[in-house]
C-alpha cells in the first residue's frame, strides 16, 4: 500500500504542471494522466520499471465505480500523432492495496500533439471509448 501512496503523491505533485483529467461513462469514472518521466525520481522510476528520458512519458489510467471504488477493466488502446503514425499501447495492471491502475509508456518528440483512443471494458458492461489529445513538450511545460 505504501507504493500506491508514493505513486499517488508523485501524480499529485505533477498536477500543478499537468492536471489529471476525468471522463464519466454512466456509472464509471475514468481518470487519466500523462506524465513526463523526468518528473519521477530515478529510484521511483526504477522501482516501477519506467525508463526516464525527456522524450518519454507514461500514461496512468484508473476506473472507479459510482461508490468511487476501483474497478478492474480490460484495456487496450492506440496513440496517433498528427502525421497519422499509430502506436499500439500495451498496458500493465498495477494493484496496490485497494488501488487498481493501468500504466503504459510512450515516446514523443518536442511539441508533438498525441491523440489517444483507449478501449475499456468494465465487468459486466460494454466497451467504453476514452478519447483525448495532449501536446507534449521536452521542457516540461
Amino acid at each position: 500500500m505504501k507504493r500506491w501512496w508514493l505513486v499517488a503523491s508523485v501524480l499529485l505533485l505533477s498536477v500543478s504542471l499537468q492536471a489529471e483529467q476525468m471522463q464519466k461513462f454512466g456509472d464509471w469514472e475514468v481518470h487519466y494522466i500523462l506524465v513526463p518521466t523526468t518528473f519521477l525520481k530515478p529510484a521511483i522510476a526504477e522501482q516501477y520499471g519506467i525508463v526516464r528520458g525527456r522524450d518519454r512519458a507514461y500514461l496512468n489510467i484508473s476506473v472507479l465505480d459510482r461508490g468511487l471504488d476501483p474497478v478492474p477493466v480490460d484495456i487496450d488502446g492506440t496513440m496517433t500523432n498528427l502525421l497519422g503514425q499509430q502506436q499500439h499501447l500495451e498496458f500493465r495492471e498495477v494493484r496496490e492495496g485497494n488501488a487498481i491502475y493501468y500504466l503504459t509508456a510512450i515516446k514523443y518528440t518536442d511539441r508533438e500533439v498525441l491523440r489517444f483512443e483507449i478501449l475499456l471494458t468494465p465487468p459486466e458492461d460494454s466497451i467504453k471509448t476514452l478519447k483525448f489529445q495532449q501536446k507534449m513538450y521536452w521542457d516540461g511545460r
